[in-house]
């Protein structure tokens, strides 16, 4: 008998009600959540990047709201309410961010 391993993935998701919050199902049918802080703490695009590098990137984002969420199949595009709208979170960073 061989037994093969799947890692677990994003089948599907929704901000919370107060938008504080990502609500994460996956193929295990866990039910995870990510705060939005941390994502929005979490964006790895090259402007926020580059913000990490030159020092000018903040250390919190008390009160940031989820705006808007795209799916690109591989991961999701998450707008906030400070305006920023450039990150990717890819699916498995996403379950890495909930800690799983």
């Amino acid at each position: 008998m061989t037994m093969t391993l799947v890692a677990p993935t994003v089948t599907d998701y929704e901000a919370s009600a107060d938008l504080a919050t990502l609500l994460v199902r996956t193929t295990q049918d866990d039910a995870l959540s990510v705060p939005a802080e941390k994502l929005r703490l979490s964006c790895k695009c090259a402007h926020c990047t580059r913000a990490r590098f030159d020092g000018r990137f903040p250390e919190r984002f008390a009160g940031i709201a989820i705006t808007e969420i795209g799916d690109l199949g591989y991961g999701l595009n998450i707008s906030f309410s400070d305006g920023h709208n450039r990150g990717i979170y890819p699916k498995p960073y996403l379950l890495s961010l909930a800690g799983r």
